[in-house]
């Protein structure tokens, strides 16, 4: 990729190229030992900020709101989120790199056997604040009453903690949720599908957005993606299809 000076200028105008990382997602990153983060997401900003030719600041977060805030208020220049339209009005997305799949848990004594059933009135959903499955549910539940955890790692000890019904989240979070504490299973399926891409500002315009979307196909065609995943231990998690 060639890519203009203007087009670099829009993308850091510090100088360097931040990068708002969430770590409260495990597919897309995790705190490392030295304070910082690693995992896909980052693989993908470091990547980046190399194509630009400018240095990489990682802004981390502990959850996806405080991550797309960054990013909608500029003080960040690129991050990694969940397609949604609620996000989309301040942020200009990509296609998605890779798919996740956002599940329920109960407990194994509830009578809940499938995500029909979950939309019903008196029970308790918990999900994370601000969260892509919290923005989908609050769209898509119409008579289940939603509680929120302060962030998607805290799902699990806040719905065991106020009593709830059901916990939504990412699958590979409820599933180590379930094998360390016990007592939890998953209902089968899944209640939807997490586009994960990459995002700017949409004040940056949309030939940077163009340029960001190009890098993002590249990543996927070129194996660096699926790579990531595999080097960074992920299961359960897809490379997106071509745009």
């Amino acid at each position: 990729m060639d890519i203009p000076p203007d087009i670099v200028a829009a993308f850091a105008p510090t100088g360097r190229l931040r990068a708002s990382i969430n770590t409260g997602n495990p597919i897309l990153a995790a705190p490392d030992a030295a304070g910082g983060a690693k995992g896909v997401s980052v693989d993908l900003a470091r990547g980046f900020a190399e194509r630009l030719g400018v240095g990489l600041e990682l802004v981390v977060f502990d959850t996806a709101g405080k991550s797309v805030d960054a990013v909608t208020s500029e003080s960040a220049d690129i991050g990694f989120f969940a397609i949604d339209p609620k996000r989309g009005e301040g942020i200009h997305f990509t296609a998605p790199y890779v798919l996740i799949e956002g599940c329920y848990a109960v407990r194994t004594g509830s009578p809940l056997v499938a995500n029909e059933q979950v939309d019903r009135a008196g029970q308790r959903v918990v999900v994370g604040k601000g969260s892509a499955y919290d923005l989908f549910l609050s769209r898509a539940l119409a008579e289940a009453t939603i509680l929120r955890a302060p962030s998607s790692p805290a799902v699990t000890e806040f719905f065991l903690e106020h009593q709830a019904d059901v916990a939504a989240g990412v699958k590979q979070q409820l599933q180590a949720d379930a094998q360390r504490l016990g007592g939890l299973r998953l209902l089968p399926g899944r209640f939807m599908v997490i586009q994960q891409a990459m995002g700017c500002p949409r004040g940056r315009g949309s030939a940077a957005a163009a340029v960001l979307s190009e890098y993002v196909e590249e990543m996927k065609r070129s194996g660096f993606v699926a790579g990531a995943l595999q080097r960074h231990g992920i299961a359960g998690a897809a490379v997106a299809p071509a745009a």
